[in-house]
């Protein structure tokens, strides 16, 4: 059955008894085992049209994977379409731009735009592939400066739901190019994207590390200081329960810890004074904030570049407080029995609130805050952590939206859930998009 697409493609073309299937189909979360009935590996843009023609004349929905960072749950039918071999990359210095394939991951984007004293508005983890994240936005390090990451895309190379080729921009394909940033599922097949690149060099960032005895001061300190903060400075606060693994730091090896987050572009001595309020909530147990090359940003977040099984939950929070603390706290806090290795909460506002000229399909804009709850224990990813943020978003409630981001809600990605994640209005506007451009629903979307 398979012959005649391998026939049109340059990639290869896998059933589940070929040899190298397995590695075609794996997935960077090893929560997910996909299992599709047929796996194209495309190496071009017309690799990909030929596949998303092939399995509509034969009744196949399409489903798309570069690294497998946001698979939640295990494709099990249908055709699944890998991009990681999409894998150019050019800077172009005068323009302070970058062309991207769709199966480059940002670690290679900020190396290649560092030569040349640039960066990109990325993700906070070096191996997230850059498709999957700018189409749900893009929430990164320099959200509070500088926006989601989709608001710095200039236009992108798709193959449509009918299998053709269009270049979406502001005046080309402009509808698509709307939904495509952020409205994640269902609009086409990225396979390459242009994105604007900013002069930066270096900034003062990094983490401030405190002891489980000092959680609740400087998270009280950090929230009351989130109030007022410069714009300019994004931040965000997770409390930690280390594993007692040989491959963690000695100090940090089996521990609990808050650790607060920091990025400013900007002088070394503006950075310090902002953070000088954050330094000055409790006893600093490690200090590892200042003044860093742009190239090292992911260690500010210091994601696992190793792939492994995980559960993540989310919601998006309006203003909070010390009640909220409080709250927070008698589920995370020092002493609290917690199922999640990481919860976070990262500050939003500033230029994440304001939409880009033309205006983008971004959810959450409007968001504070966003929590984000990470297990990793495969024993409890079928009840217990689930339930466990169930308890959590319920009393939460009363800081909690209704809207959500597509890269952002975690699980569970019930009809529900989906419904609320954009406005009225975005969701009949998607629909129609989604509509004109995948006629007959090959693109496979969220269940």
């Amino acid at each position: 059955m398979t012959s005649t697409l391998s026939a049109q493609v340059r990639g290869p073309v896998l059933a589940p008894y070929d040899e190298g299937y397995a590695d075609e189909v794996a997935a960077f979360n090893l929560v997910a085992t996909h299992t599709p009935d047929l796996v194209v590996g495309a190496t071009s843009a017309d690799d990909v049209a030929a596949a998303v023609r092939w399995a509509g004349d034969h009744g196949m929905h399409v489903h798309v994977q570069s690294t497998g960072h946001g698979a939640e749950s295990s494709i099990t039918s249908g055709m699944l379409i890998t991009t990681r071999r999409l894998d150019g990359l050019t800077v172009d210095p005068t323009a302070r731009t970058a062309t991207v394939g769709a199966g480059q991951v940002w670690g290679n984007v900020v190396a290649a735009a560092a030569a040349h004293g640039l960066a990109p508005i990325a993700g906070a983890a070096s191996t997230v592939g850059v498709v999957g994240l700018v189409t749900g936005g893009g929430f990164g390090p320099l959200v509070r400066s500088h926006g989601v990451a989709s608001d710095h895309v200039e236009s992108f190379t798709v193959v449509t739901g009918a299998g053709e080729i269009v270049e979406a921009s502001a005046t080309d394909h402009a509808d698509l190019f709307w939904a495509l940033r952020g409205g994640k599922w269902g609009l086409g097949v990225v396979t390459a994207m242009r994105i604007r690149l900013v002069s930066l060099a270096t900034l003062y960032g990094g983490s401030l590390f405190f002891d489980v005895a000092d959680i609740e001061a400087a998270l009280r300190a950090w929230v009351a200081w989130t109030a007022t903060a410069d714009e300019q400075v994004s931040t965000s606060a997770a409390i930690i329960r280390m594993p007692p693994f040989e491959q963690i730091p000695e100090a940090l090896r089996g521990r609990t810890l808050l650790t607060l987050r920091f990025a400013y572009p900007g002088p070394v001595d503006a950075g310090a004074s902002l953070a000088a309020p954050l330094r000055a909530a409790a006893p600093v147990y490690l200090d590892m904030l200042g003044e860093m090359p742009a190239a090292a940003i992911a260690s500010i977040h210091n994601d696992s570049t190793v792939p492994a099984a995980s559960q993540y939950f989310g919601a998006l929070l309006d203003p909070i407080d010390q009640d909220f603390v409080t709250t927070f706290l008698s589920f995370f806090g020092a002493g609290v029995d917690s199922p999640f290795v990481a919860v976070e909460l990262r500050h939003l506002g500033g230029a994440v609130s304001r939409d880009v000229e033309g205006g983008s399909a971004v959810a959450g804009r409007g968001a504070s805050f966003a929590l984000g709850m990470v297990g990793v224990r495969p024993d409890l990813f079928a009840k217990p952590l689930p339930d466990a943020a169930y308890d959590v978003r319920e009393a939460l409630g009363r800081w909690s939206r209704t809207d959500n981001n597509p890269n952002m809600m975690g699980l569970p990605t019930t009809p529900e859930r989906l419904a609320t994640v954009w406005s009225e209005g975005a969701n009949t506007r998607l629909a129609e998009v989604r509509w004109r451009y995948d006629p007959d629903s090959v693109l496979a979307k969220p269940a």
